[in-house]
């Protein structure tokens, strides 16, 4: 793909052409430091990645995301619908983190962590190469007819590509419905698993799609990080960057003169969204080092100092300044801190029970001949600990005293009203009498604290309103 001229205006991105057709990018393969580390990098992420649903955590997997169920796992602890403040804490958390790395550092996610580009350069780019040839040899076959070479050749890469992205949709199905689901689907006649299927189908050919045909797409046109890199870098922000002060004006190694830039355009052909990085920072780019590797094996062949193209802020290099944290930087560290200081303290001090009580609707209270008052209760209780809890909910409020509806297990405590046996990890409903003798209610609508307990380990408290008369109605 030949260079834009320094200064020329763009009006489309690097992979359409002037009618608006693809422009298809074959990148160069390339070898440096930087290749080297993000191939042991990505190489632990993909390992992750396929072993994270068969990690246990204190019996639990290492990360479920059943949305199904509603049960998410993170680091062997199971959240619930009921800790949707903790999950809407987390994504602000996460999208702090980002902007904070990204104002420091640009897209540096994109280019050594982001799964589209982990899957794209370290697995199916490596599979084209081996089945197509290098870069020229797969140019020469996709703009040659359709014979039998490159049928064949094209059918076996899809082929390979679909295995690939079969493998990739269990997986990311067991981060949904869990291991040992994901195994019965594999194991039991398909008639019983038909939309266990039908996900692994969909999921397959999703994977497919993108890595075969869309590709660069998805940075660069539907990813919206690439947007927000507008807004958020500025003069300071680390980014992968040519150094024009050094290296214009271009010209030919065999022109002489100039600068250190020979206008080789390596850094052209190894770029994976089809870039020409000494135009500046560009949306397209995802600080994939590519460029770097590329120009450095060049400065090293004509005997000149490496980083051309580097890691640096646009004042570094023109100004010669140093980096710096700014002040913009700094401020969003102190919120990401405390975000993620908050977040820490709300999952460590989060009841292991949770305890809700609702006084049943359309009910009113009921006034026996001793004149006791009662209130009919719904209640919930959400064991979200990995043993079977016997609990018990008991008033604080001596006044008071619960009959539970259906059979308890007896207790140390009769005088609570018997226990209830909740299983780990599960949600358990019930409905319960909450009794006062009228003679000591001080108003119409009395508060009542509830508390749910294991004998004197306490797990959680509600609260709820008690009608009744008051006492100088005389009922």
């Amino acid at each position: 793909m030949k260079p834009q001229a320094a200064g020329e205006f763009r009006d489309r991105i690097a992979t359409v052409d002037e009618r608006g057709s693809r422009i298809w990018v074959h990148p160069k393969r390339v070898k440096g430091r930087f290749m080297n580390r993000r191939t042991a990098l990505s190489l632990v992420l993909l390992a992750f990645l396929f072993a994270g649903p068969w990690i246990r955590v204190g019996g639990q997997p290492l990360l479920l995301l059943n949305i199904v169920e509603r049960r998410f796992v993170l680091l062997g602890q199971t959240f619930w619908p009921q800790d949707g403040f903790l999950f809407a804490l987390a994504m602000v958390t996460g999208f702090v983190l980002i902007i904070v790395f990204t104002v420091v550092f640009g897209r540096i996610f994109c280019g050594w962590i982001c799964p589209q580009t982990v899957f794209l350069e370290f697995v199916f780019r490596p599979i084209e190469r081996w089945i197509e040839g290098d870069r020229s040899a797969r140019m020469r076959r996709d703009a040659g007819p359709w014979n039998a070479d490159k049928v064949g050749r094209k059918a076996l890469k899809w082929s390979v590509y679909f295995g690939v992205s079969f493998a990739i949709a269990n997986t990311f199905l067991a981060y949904i419905i869990g291991s040992e689901a994901l195994l019965r689907i594999q194991r039991e006649p398909p008639g019983e698993h038909l939309a266990g299927l039908s996900a692994l189908l969909l999921f397959t050919t999703v994977f497919f799609w993108v890595f075969a045909r869309m590709r660069e797409q998805v940075c660069t046109t539907i990813c919206p990080y690439g947007r927000l890199q507008g807004v958020l870098v500025d003069r300071d922000t680390v980014n992968v960057a040519y150094d024009f002060v050094r290296g214009e004006p271009r010209r030919p190694l065999r022109e002489g003169g100039g600068g250190d830039c020979v206008d080789c355009s390596l850094c052209v052909q190894v770029c994976p969204t089809g870039i020409d990085i000494r135009n500046g920072l560009q949306l397209e780019c995802v600080h994939c080092t590519a460029c770097i590797d590329a120009c450095d094996g060049v400065m090293d062949k004509l005997g000149r100092p490496r980083g051309l193209i580097r890691y640096a802020s646009e004042n570094s290099i023109a100004r010669g300044e140093p980096f710096r944290w700014t002040g913009r930087a700094r401020a969003y560290t102190a919120v990401l801190g405390a975000l993620l200081g908050l977040l820490g303290a709300l999952i460590f001090l989060r009841d292991e029970v949770q305890l809700e009580v609702y006084r049943t609707a359309g009910q009113v209270y009921q006034v026996d001949a001793a004149g006791e008052v009662s209130n009919l209760y719904r209640f919930t209780l959400l064991n979200k600990t990995h043993d079977s809890l016997l609990v018990e909910i008991w008033p604080e409020d001596d006044r008071f005293r619960v009959e539970p509806v259906g059979e308890r297990v007896e207790t140390a405590t009769p005088h609570r009203g018997g226990g209830l046996w909740i299983a780990p990890e599960e949600m358990t409903e019930g409905v319960f009498f909450l009794r006062a003798q009228g003679a000591t209610l001080a108003a119409a609508k009395n508060k009542v604290r509830l508390v749910c307990s294991q004998g004197d380990r306490v797990f959680a408290r509600a609260t709820t309103q008690f009608p009744g008369p008051l006492p100088s109605s005389g009922n």
